[in-house]
């Protein structure tokens, strides 16, 4: 199992005849990953990356079955694309783009959660299980299936977070980017939610950042959960005042610091750690059964 996409995910991408879209469907065919169709209004026919490219979403859907989306289109045309998915019945939807206005992610986040949509973004590098199914930007070949999820707002913290995994033969089930931008559709508490009721995942690595409360949210879900969670927080030294990469990534209240926020989740009780090359080894300790006080003394002896 897994959670997002999976063995039964087949996806389309809107804006396939772009650069970036034409690029990421060339990537997915060459992974093996589940791409049945492609989406361009202005340049339907043909095919790409092996996929046949269709005028509209529903279009697409009545042919191919395609039941997830990665928008690969300009964030003035990010709003349409997503109602237009979500009215083909798309359920599960990846937002690339960046500078979405925030009105119309507001929009597209309020919409999608009204038909039942599970949105990432904008500005999310988008989800993969490994070995089922990619629908993101990430390198399928970097990742090894296994039993870790990973929620994070960046996807460079998460790349690094991989490679450490993978060094200790630690692979993940499913890795959810959610998107730096101030509003997004899904949190941080979304997807523990998922991860904590997911059958393949036997411990959950949670990165997040200066800025907003998705972490702080995150905390109320953590302290609820049966699976441990391992946590960091980037941006402990970010000059207050200055957005750190992502346009969400800024200084507000206090608790929406790295002291703030880490507090909360380690009085939650998430395992909180400092540096970022420290995860791994905390998610070994914590996948490790506790010793009996017998099999301590016989060690002793």
């Amino acid at each position: 199992m897994a959670i997002l996409v999976d063995g039964e995910t087949r996806i389309l991408v809107q804006g396939i005849t772009g650069h970036t879209g034409a690029n990421l469907a060339a990537r997915m065919r060459d992974e093996g990953s589940p791409l049945v169709a492609g989406v361009s209004p202005g340049r339907p026919g043909g095919r790409m990356a092996d996929a046949p490219v269709f005028a509209s979403c529903s279009e697409a859907v009545a042919v191919t079955g395609a039941n997830a989306s990665f928008v690969c289109v300009p964030a003035r045309s990010a709003l349409d694309a997503v109602i237009e998915a979500v009215a083909a019945g798309l359920r599960t939807i990846v937002v690339y783009a960046e500078g979405v206005p925030v009105h119309d992610a507001v929009f597209m986040s309020a919409y999608g959660e009204a038909r039942g949509a599970r949105i990432l973004g904008p500005n999310s590098a988008g989800c993969i299980s490994p070995g089922q199914a990619n629908l993101s930007d990430l390198n399928e070949r970097l990742l090894v299936p296994g039993p870790v999820g990973i929620v994070s707002k960046s996807g460079t913290l998460t790349y690094e977070v991989i490679a450490e995994l993978n060094g200790l033969g630690l692979g993940q089930s499913t890795v959810a980017c959610l998107g730096g931008d101030p509003v997004v559709g899904t949190s941080h508490a979304d997807v523990l939610k998922m991860f904590d009721a997911d059958a393949a995942t036997e411990a959950v690595v949670l990165i997040g950042e200066i800025g907003g409360r998705s972490e702080l949210d995150a905390a109320e879900v953590v302290a609820q959960m049966r699976k441990p969670v391992v946590a960091y927080i980037a941006g402990l030294h970010a000059p207050a005042g200055k957005r750190m990469g992502h346009a969400g990534a800024l200084l507000g209240s206090a608790d929406e610091n790295v002291p703030g926020k880490r507090a909360a989740l380690a009085q939650a009780g998430a395992s909180v750690v400092p540096d970022l090359l420290g995860i791994a080894e905390a998610v070994a300790n914590a996948l490790t059964p506790p010793r009996s006080e017998e099999a301590r003394r016989t060690e002793r002896q």
